[in-house]
């Protein structure tokens, strides 16, 4: 018979009550207004998203990255085992208790990724931490932006003005990253209105739906331009996404 869930901390947040349950020894949910955000024991995307956002990273002497949402940790821990000693990575996350989590009981989860001194997190939102990040515009920039957020692009997301996945916020990604650098994303279900509107920003996309069974959410990998080639400019859409 399976063991009850036990709640760990509940806290109220706009979306309803943010909690953190446990059964077992290494079996936790993430819930939101009795919606499960993440499970502890069905990771896999998130793993994916983390090396492929870096995997061009191995042997940069010092990259920058930036992932946003921290969740329980599985995206990070396989960005930081993706990237070299010298790395630097800006974690967003907009709720400061998930961090609490983080460090505490779902350490064990991630080897403490949260606390590995090349980590920095700011408790702020992922967008506006975007925005300020625009290179040349007095920001270093990162090498990779990484958002793994509990909610990914849809077909419901404003084609111009959503603030994380419409085509303003694309922009303001690309502003932020460096030559040769990758916009790399989780999603529930592919949309291809998000996949559009990368592609009219200049990356070049591809998508993967990692697994062959169960629920196979879907990673978007957007890459800039390398210095090699130079700085695309952005595709002339005749329509919106």
């Amino acid at each position: 018979m399976a063991q009850p869930w036990k709640t760990i901390d509940n806290v109220p947040t706009a979306e309803g009550a943010l909690e953190l349950r446990q059964r077992g020894e290494r079996d936790f949910l993430i819930t939101v207004g009795g919606r499960v955000l993440m499970n502890s024991l069905a990771h896999r995307s998130e793993v994916v998203l983390g090396e492929l956002a870096c995997r061009h990273l191995k042997g940069h002497p010092a990259p920058r990255v930036l992932v946003g949402g921290l969740g329980m940790g599985f995206t990070l821990k396989a960005v930081l085992d993706t990237l070299p000693a010298a790395a630097k990575v800006v974690v967003a996350e907009l709720n400061p208790v998930v961090l609490e989590w983080c460090r505490g009981p779902l350490a064990g989860l991630t080897g403490g990724a949260a606390t590995d001194p090349r980590v920095t997190v700011e408790i702020t939102d992922v967008a506006d931490l975007i925005r300020r990040s625009a290179v040349g515009a007095g920001a270093e920039g990162f090498d990779a932006v990484v958002l793994d957020l509990y909610t990914g692009p849809h077909a419901g997301s404003h084609k111009r003005d959503d603030p994380l996945y419409g085509s303003r916020a694309i922009e303001a990604t690309r502003a932020a990253l460096r030559p040769g650098g990758v916009f790399a994303v989780w999603g529930e279900n592919f949309d291809a209105g998000f996949d559009k509107r990368l592609k009219a920003a200049g990356f070049s996309v591809t998508s993967e739906r990692p697994g062959r069974g169960g629920l196979r959410h879907v990673v978007y990998l957007a890459k800039m331009p390398s210095p090699r080639t130079g700085r695309a400019k952005p595709a002339r859409a005749r329509g919106r996404s």
